[in-house]
């Protein structure tokens, strides 16, 4: 299915750290924001390692975010999709990151899964010209990764900042 990125992406002129997913997932587009699943693990995780309180409704995400200068969009603006399954996308359209990048002070970017980071690398980087840091996915299909082993390497978040 043929799915277009309906979501903006949430920075402020102060954001440091871009967070780069794929695309929206099911859940996350029916919401209208990033990491809606309740099983989603990336709320849980930032809250922790920012030593806060996990944000649940939109405005305290963005209120989060805002406070710890980080941006979050997608690496994609539009592909063929299977469910929210990351391995079937196809025919994928970037978003323009540098045009982001520009209005803000992001020297840091993050990609939050294996597929954000081959897409960045292979067709986002060369105009960015920053490297990005992989970090592996909070979805709950991604088993192999307790909360703990998750927090334990989103920790380099705030380490580098």
């Amino acid at each position: 299915m043929k799915v277009i990125h309906n979501i903006d992406p949430i920075y402020n002129k102060n954001s440091k750290i871009l967070i780069l997913g794929t695309i929206p997932s099911i859940k996350s587009r029916e919401k209208g924001f990033y990491y809606s699943h309740p099983q989603n693990r990336f709320w849980k995780v930032l809250a922790t390692i920012y030593n806060e309180k996990t944000p649940n409704t939109v405005e305290e995400k963005k209120a989060f975010l805002s406070r710890n200068n980080i941006a979050l969009w997608d690496t994609i603006h539009s592909c063929n999709i299977t469910s929210s399954s990351d391995s079937s996308i196809t025919n994928i359209k970037v978003n323009d990151i540098s045009k982001l990048i520009k209005k803000t002070k992001i020297n840091k970017i993050y990609t939050t899964g294996k597929k954000a980071y081959e897409i960045y690398q292979k067709e986002i980087k060369q105009t960015t010209n920053i490297e990005a840091i992989y970090l592996p996915s909070p979805s709950p299909a991604n088993a192999t990764y307790t909360i703990d082993k998750l927090i334990n390497e989103y920790q380099k978040i705030k380490e580098q900042s």
